[in-house]
């Protein structure tokens, strides 16, 4: 939908289904260009099933803020790959542009499930796949 159409008004998105993205991840896309005519930001919902790894990537140009709400993932990140981080629920994440990462549920048996901002309206674009040096 063209931005110009939503206008001055209050926007809700209520999306139905997850969009499979490049990073391997159910995404749930809240607000953003398409949905809300947003101009420089994004809101979304993302799940990691139980035992899943995302595809190593970076975001091309933007920044990322993410709001643990349940679950336990381990990040990895840099270059190789080499550096690892682990957050919880109630954790606030921030990743800068271009950094490469991976993220993995550490449960099994439970989804982990975030919020995720980011400084773009149209990120789901801007993901590209890294390859970490061996």
């Amino acid at each position: 939908m063209d931005a110009k159409a939503f206008g001055d008004e209050i926007i809700t998105v209520r999306p139905q289904e997850a969009t499979e993205t490049l990073q391997n991840l159910p995404y749930f896309i809240g607000v953003s260009e398409q949905t809300a005519g947003s101009k420089g930001l994004s809101l979304s919902f993302i799940v990691i099933p139980p035992g899943a790894v995302s595809e190593a990537h970076e975001h091309d140009g933007y920044e990322s803020a993410i709001y643990v709400l349940e679950g336990e993932v381990e990040t990895r990140y840099g270059e190789y790959l080499e550096k690892r981080v682990i957050n919880r629920a109630g954790d606030f994440i921030y990743i800068p542009p271009g950094l490469t990462h991976q993220a993995f549920n550490m449960s099994e048996t439970q989804p982990a499930r975030a919020l995720v901002a980011r400084n773009d309206a149209n990120d789901v674009e801007k993901v590209i796949l890294s390859q970490p040096s061996a």
